[in-house]
């Protein structure tokens, strides 16, 4: 048999991905096999374990194939000293939930990592990895909500880290409610309503926010 090219490889690790999302969204991350993948995807069981090392390599894989961009625009906000750190900070997040609630594959792998995954048996790894991008996530707020009180003389009424998981906990509790009900309410505009909110709490009140349709 010859052997597969790199192009080829590549499409049939795409197509994987594409037939985990749409299988772990019908049947739950749990009770769905490698096989069921593997059949959704017309390749053979051996084409998986080619491209992923078990089921939680391929649903990080999966996860990080719609997160990455989220995470590196989160990773580069505050580096520019001539931008406001909060400005950023909210316009990376909304950013985020605009992609969540206008583009179907990113809400329905949002839907599967919120809604149809248990943290048991071999999916402990998939939890080590959802745990870091959650303290990486922690860690960015933190330091914009440290740098936009200093830029502001406004001391915090709490330490940074915990404004920062209020902040964070404020944005997954949003995703999570409208995943369970989209049509309850719009998400970019209550979570750009209920962040502003709750940085006035703090006593922090963004420069100028870019709501793009």
């Amino acid at each position: 048999m010859a052997r597969c090219t790199k192009e080829e490889a590549l499409a049939t690790r795409l197509r994987l991905l594409d037939a985990a999302e749409h299988v772990f969204a019908e049947k739950g991350v749990s009770r769905t096999s490698l096989h069921d993948i593997a059949q959704a995807a017309g390749v053979s069981r051996g084409a998986i374990y080619w491209h992923f090392k078990n089921k939680a390599d391929l649903f990080n894989a999966m996860m990080e194939r719609i997160t990455l961009p989220m995470e590196e625009a989160l990773h580069q906000v505050g580096h520019d000293g001539g931008l406001d750190p909060l400005d950023e900070l909210l316009r990376a997040i909304l950013d985020a939930m605009r992609k969540i609630a206008s583009d179907d594959r990113t809400r329905r792998v949002f839907e599967v990592a919120t809604l149809k995954v248990e943290y048991v048996n071999e999916l402990l790894a998939v939890q080590t990895r959802q745990l870091q991008i959650q303290a990486d996530a922690v860690g960015h707020m933190q330091r914009c909500l440290r740098d936009a009180s200093a830029r502001r003389a406004t001391p915090l009424p709490v330490p940074p880290l915990v404004a920062a998981h209020g902040l964070h906990a404020l944005v997954v509790g949003l995703i999570h409610t409208w995943l369970l009900a989209p049509q309850a309410f719009e998400l970019v505009d209550v979570a750009e309503m209920a962040m502003q909110t709750y940085l006035a709490g703090l006593g922090l009140k963004p420069g100028s926010v870019a709501h793009r349709a």
